[in-house]
């Protein structure tokens, strides 16, 4: 069921109203069925496999709390849950990757290679709830969490529908004290939840959807286009996934806010950071951080030798990129990552020498706008290759960003760009909306936006927000186009 449809309005709308009517020894169990509901919508036969893996965690995670149990025994126990949900996502989304790899491999050598490949569809959200479950059991293990005893709320953890499919991916820690608890209906709070879930709605569907049909006519023929298409493909992009996830995000927030529960943030005005560092810090809080503390920390971090911190950035950054799908380019993605944070730790004296040498420490704005721009640039080289079908098509991208440009701006040279043609109106729209987009960012400095408006008088207010309804209802895409993280 996705969040930008009319079933899922009127299902948020029945759900919201029975949680606030019944009493409320029932609402776990209402939004217990509610979030298997949501999902079976899609996908009824998963439902086993996401009721399975709930049970091997719930499990494992009672007898690792348990006193009785040695440390032994319950190091065996984290094992076995770590491995049943990492041989969960080895079958339903990297199975046919290896096999595929391998079999091409061994053919560059004439050896005739047979692998039967498994027809299975790709569970919707399976790498987020996988992830909820292996942090629940590594803090249930290092004692920073007591195992849920009741199954239906620790499964209503795993499975709570606003982040079931794309996370925020929440930590136990803070969900599940939050599931205990009774929440009675609060204006200001429920208003504040419809707020970020507009908000949400206007990033995906006046912004990300608008502009995937100019990503789409760039990036499914590579080949057709040189130089100024290919740029404006590139940046349109950056933008289309940000808003597509950031939308998704502010939905999932507000509505599990509407219900009274607190989730974190999971971006943080990221295309403003000032370094490669510091934008893994803004984009996909919950993922960024679950890698930090669960496998960046446990290598050993910066807490080792300078060669070993080093490979620690790009092992982490290589194994998030293959978490989000399987294919080489989100490999090669992460690699450019860990490469970029790697390179930043190299050159900072070196940086810091030119900074100082030309005396751009002494204009200190002039400073940050261009670490801003060149952490954009950056980012936008490598979303190349997150967004490319194949690393072929990558290199062609690339090869061809950086050609045609002598006719790039004449009439014959816009006349070859699609935008110009076949996608005005969406490129129009895109542009504007990309503006209020940086233009509300730019206001985020001084606190978050809604907050602030809330603070105004009626008459400014009130405008705005019949501006973004507006805005939706006139120009946002009506298509229901799938999350492009759901695919992940």
């Amino acid at each position: 069921m996705l969040f930008n449809s009319i079933p899922f309005l009127f299902f948020f709308f029945v759900v919201a109203i029975t949680y606030f009517s019944i009493p409320y020894r029932y609402r776990w169990l209402l939004l217990l069925c509610a979030s298997y509901l949501f999902y079976s919508y899609s996908q009824p036969g998963y439902i086993l496999l996401l009721f399975g893996s709930t049970l091997i965690n719930y499990y494992a995670a009672l007898r690792m709390g348990d006193e009785r149990v040695s440390s032994g025994i319950k190091k065996k126990y984290l094992f076995f849950c770590l491995l049943s949900n990492i041989v969960i996502l080895l079958i339903f989304k990297y199975y046919n990757f290896f096999t595929q790899s391998l079999t091409g491999f061994v053919g560059q050598y004439h050896i005739s290679l047979t692998i039967p490949e498994l027809r299975l569809l790709l569970p919707i959200g399976i790498s987020f709830y996988i992830f909820k479950n292996m942090s629940y059991a590594i803090d249930v293990y290092r004692g920073d969490k007591i195992p849920e005893r009741h199954l239906g709320i620790y499964a209503l953890y795993v499975s709570f529908f606003p982040q079931l499919l794309a996370g925020p991916i929440e930590r136990s820690t803070r969900l599940i004290p939050q599931l205990h608890k009774r929440f009675d209906f609060d204006y200001e709070r429920v208003t504040k939840g419809l707020k970020l879930m507009v908000w949400g709605f206007f990033q995906k569907m006046v912004i990300a959807d608008n502009i995937a049909p100019l990503v789409d006519a760039i990036y499914n023929y590579p080949s057709r286009y040189q130089g100024l298409p290919v740029l404006l493909g590139t940046f349109f992009y950056a933008f289309q996934i940000y808003c597509d996830f950031s939308g998704y995000s502010d939905i999932a927030i507000g509505a599990a806010q509407i219900m009274g529960y607190k989730t974190m943030d999971n971006f943080n005005r990221p295309y403003f950071a000032k370094s490669i560092a510091e934008f893994w810090r803004r984009w996909h809080i919950s993922l960024s951080s679950w890698f930090r503390d669960y496998l960046y920390i446990p290598l050993g971090g910066n807490r080792v030798s300078v060669p070993r911190w080093y490979l620690n950035l790009i092992v982490v950054l290589l194994i998030c990129g293959f978490w989000h799908g399987a294919n080489w380019t989100f490999l090669v993605w992460g690699g450019i990552h860990g490469f970029y944070l790697v390179s930043s730790i190299i050159t900072r004296p070196f940086r810091g020498y030119l900074t100082r040498t030309i005396s751009l420490d002494r204009l200190p704005r002039l400073h940050r706008s261009i670490k801003v721009l060149i952490t954009f640039f950056l980012v936008c080289f490598a979303w190349i290759f997150f967004r490319a079908n194949t690393i072929s098509d990558a290199f062609c991208i690339i090869s061809n960003l950086f050609a045609g440009w002598g006719s790039a701006f004449t009439v014959t040279g816009l006349e070859n760009i699609p935008f110009w043609s076949d996608l005005k109106f969406e490129f129009v729209v895109s542009l504007i909306a990309i503006g209020i987009l940086l233009f509300v960012q730019l206001m985020e400095r001084h606190g978050n936006i809604i907050d602030r408006l809330s603070a105004q008088p009626v008459w400014f207010r009130w405008p705005a927000y019949y501006f973004i309804l507006e805005a939706i209802l006139l120009f946002g895409n009506f298509g229901s186009k799938q999350f492009i993280y759901f695919q992940f």
